[in-house]
């Protein structure tokens, strides 16, 4: 039963959305390449056409971006070592099954003393190993076209296709400034463990090819956040929620959302329609983030331009629903405020609104998930 077990799916469930979205990824990348770059055929005029092993590249790209298989060194210097190792095969062994078998064994050692394993640089070699009329004509200049030129520009392709869709390629290092801009990493990924020590828990288990030390970075941490939530006991959204609400509707002027935050000292806005239907939130930084913005696109001043910037406001108000978030995320009364501790923290998200149908009824912010976690901590210690 074991081993029938084994000949499972070994990946974890992908959703169709992100199914599609890697698919489309790859299908936008090789149609630029191949309609802008490319000729689908051999030219060996130009040396620019595509090669077979660019569709496995695109797999890794636009399908699993942040394997460390998929980074652009990995890419790029995988697949040119490769190309110049089958190539060298090509040139050097006349006997076609030996030359190819040898292609690929020494391009798989070269680009791991590299430290750029690409699993397409297998077939890259391999493509060299028989093309041996392309090789001649091309000689060592394959490997920089089509190859590196290829993989670079699928490489600049799914960069900018993650960014569209809203995912990071390439991923984040682990010494890069965090999203506040400063040289704190985010609180979830606050491990008090260094690099060097995730990099040898990575080679420990011999995942240094499949994990980054950043992903392993993240995913320590959400799994500590997971076991927080499940010391937090059974309390729901409902049981520390904010009930009382102070919201705005769509209409509402930039300057009373303004003086409400003043009076209430609050971070967030809810703002509601009809029956108290949820429309999105505002958030004090969001309102703080536009004047900034319009002040500067007038003149970059706050003298004349700040009055200018009043009279434009008369005239055509900024109102609530200019500047609310929408897209947030929600919860419900009978949400476990584990499912909380996540989404507050990252810092990108400081409240989240408590919906029954459609209607928001409380809003959970982080002064309330503290509060509540410290409540469940005190009753711990006395209890032991």
């Amino acid at each position: 039963m074991n081993i029938l077990r084994s000949l499972g799916p070994a990946v974890a469930h992908a959703s169709p959305v992100e199914a599609l979205r890697a698919g489309l990824g790859a299908l936008v990348g090789l149609a630029l390449a191949g309609a802008f770059v490319f000729s689908p055929g051999i030219d060996l005029a130009t040396g620019l056409y595509l090669v077979a092993p660019f569709g496995a590249t695109s797999v890794l790209l636009f399908a699993v971006p942040n394997s460390p298989l998929a980074q652009p060194w990995s890419a790029i210097v995988g697949n040119s070592v490769a190309a110049l190792v089958g190539v060298a095969a090509c040139l050097t062994v006349p006997d076609p099954a030996l030359r190819i078998a040898l292609a690929v064994g020494l391009a798989i050692t070269a680009t791991m003393l590299c430290r750029a394993v690409h699993p397409p640089a297998g077939a890259v070699a391999m493509t060299a190993a028989m093309s041996p009329e392309a090789v001649d004509h091309l000689g060592f200049w394959f490997a920089l076209t089509p190859i590196a030129a290829g993989t670079a520009l699928l490489v600049v392709l799914a960069a900018l296709y993650a960014r569209a869709t809203g995912r990071r390629y390439p991923f984040r290092q682990f010494d890069e400034p965090s999203p506040n801009g400063t040289a704190d990493r985010s609180p979830p990924e606050r491990l008090g463990l260094s690099e060097a020590e995730l990099a040898e828990i990575l080679e420990r288990y011999r995942q240094s090819f499949n994990l980054g030390v950043e992903d392993l970075a993240r995913l320590i941490g959400a799994a500590e956040l997971q076991a927080a939530a499940h010391h937090a006991g059974p309390m729901t959204a409902e049981d520390i929620m904010s009930r009382n609400l102070v919201t705005v509707r769509p209409e509402t002027g930039i300057a009373e959302v303004a003086d409400l935050f003043r009076q209430h000292h609050f971070t967030s806005l809810p703002v509601t329609g009809p029956n108290n239907e949820f429309l999105g939130v505002i958030f004090q930084i969001h309102l703080i983030s536009r004047a900034r913005e319009d002040a500067l696109r007038l003149d970059r001043g706050f003298g004349p331009a700040f009055r200018r910037l009043l009279d434009r406001n008369r005239e055509s108000p900024v109102r609530a629903e200019d500047i609310m978030r929408v897209a947030l995320p929600r919860a419900t009364t009978r949400t476990p405020i584990g499912a909380l501790l996540p989404l507050m923290a990252d810092g990108d998200t400081d409240a989240v609104p408590v919906l029954q149908r459609g209607r928001i009824v409380g809003i959970v912010t982080r002064t309330d998930l503290i509060a509540a976690l410290a409540r469940a901590s005190a009753r711990k210690e006395t209890l032991h």
